[in-house]
């Protein structure tokens, strides 16, 4: 597997590989809620992808899917959708289309027209999880994108924090710890743990809500560009 981009090489393309990733999933709110995930990331065509991610449990089963075009540098989003169903929870659905050529993005978000001005470099609410791997691989340290969520446009900001060892269920695997940056009154907080080895595959998310939810994903399984993920060697 190849390595990350120099540090100093910002304006430098980046290969995108295909993948397949399998989790775990947990929420705790009282009531511990476990579940799969399955991650993907296909090629669609010489510059369109589709990532989707999908979870399934007892109480509640999550579809979610982005298509975009990658131009080496940057994820230009097209399509988001999203529905979540389960029992004893109320459905959500969720769906955007960026128009480019018009500058707008319009949708629905659980019943809500969505209509607003496209900002240059604009992401959805899957495609910046791509924007920032790929930043990770040209050794950006401090990643800041616009994304639209719950009908707005928000600033989402993310920091490296450092390495750590994970102990997974693959093995140990040598991560580059990422934080979603919030001011501290936010009470909300939100990491990731990312591969370099293994084209900074998520190994780990861990997120916070601020009424104490805690979610938790933890990778299992994994392909990148057909070759599996396997633990760093023993010494």
């Amino acid at each position: 597997m190849s390595g990350p981009v120099a540090a100093s090489d910002k304006d430098a393309h980046v290969e995108m590989l295909p993948m397949t990733a399998h989790y775990t999933a947990n929420i705790d709110k009282g009531l511990s809620i476990d579940g799969n995930a399955t991650a993907s990331l296909t090629r669609q065509s010489a510059n369109r992808w589709q990532y989707r991610f999908d979870v399934d449990s007892f109480i509640a089963d999550i579809r979610e899917s982005a298509r975009f075009r990658w131009s080496g540098q940057t994820v230009s989003p097209d399509t988001y959708r999203y529905s979540l169903e389960g029992w004893m929870i109320s459905d959500r659905h969720r769906s955007l289309t960026f128009n480019w050529a018009d500058d707008r993005v319009t949708g629905r978000y659980e019943g809500t027209p969505v209509d607003l001005s496209l900002p240059e470099n604009a992401l959805g609410p899957m495609t910046y999880q791509i924007q920032l791997k790929q930043d990770l691989k040209k050794g950006l340290q401090e990643m800041s994108y616009q994304v639209v969520a719950e009908g707005r446009m928000d600033d989402d900001r993310f920091a490296v924090r450092g390495e750590e060892v994970l102990d997974s269920r693959l093995g140990e695997l040598n991560t580059i710890k990422v934080e979603k940056v919030r001011a501290p009154e936010k009470k909300r907080e939100t990491y990731l743990w990312f591969a370099p080895e293994w084209d900074y595959m998520l190994v780990r998310l861990v997120q916070v809500a601020k009424d104490g939810t805690r979610y938790e994903v933890h990778l299992t399984e994994a392909t990148v560009n057909g070759e599996t993920v396997t633990a760093r060697p023993t010494p």
